[in-house]
């Protein structure tokens, strides 16, 4: 796919999640997508699949959390989101940088707040 396309793919996704149809935002991800969240927090780590992501989803949901996607850059490749989120009354910067293969994402590694999940969620 083009940038063009990867970028509107992206949007369409976050704009589905922040609008609550976790159905609609995955439309664009592999069925075995992969989810890197950083740190050490009870919901960091790596997220296999749709069914595990929308796990991960619906413990970020427990917390009232809402993401404004700020900026969207990106190629044949990669899409990167600067993301402006609050979860649980707190807000954070974070980046997630998106994956594609054959139109579909299948990969996103989020940059962001480690310690700010660790008060939210508690350590593993």
């Amino acid at each position: 796919m083009t940038a063009e396309e990867n970028i509107g793919s992206a949007k369409a996704g976050y704009a589905a999640f922040s609008w609550g149809d976790p159905a609609a935002a995955m439309d664009s991800m592999a069925d075995d997508v992969e989810w890197v969240v950083p740190g050490n927090s009870a919901v960091s780590g790596t997220y296999h699949g749709k069914e595990e992501l929308g796990a991960f989803w619906k413990k970020l949901a427990e917390k009232s959390l809402t993401i404004m996607p700020e900026h969207f850059l990106g190629d044949e490749e990669r899409v990167v989101v600067l993301i402006h989120t609050t979860i649980a009354g707190e807000s954070s910067d974070r980046v997630d940088v998106l994956t594609y293969r054959d139109g579909k994402v299948v990969k996103i590694q989020s940059v962001q707040d480690t310690l700010l999940l660790q008060r939210i969620f508690g350590t593993k």
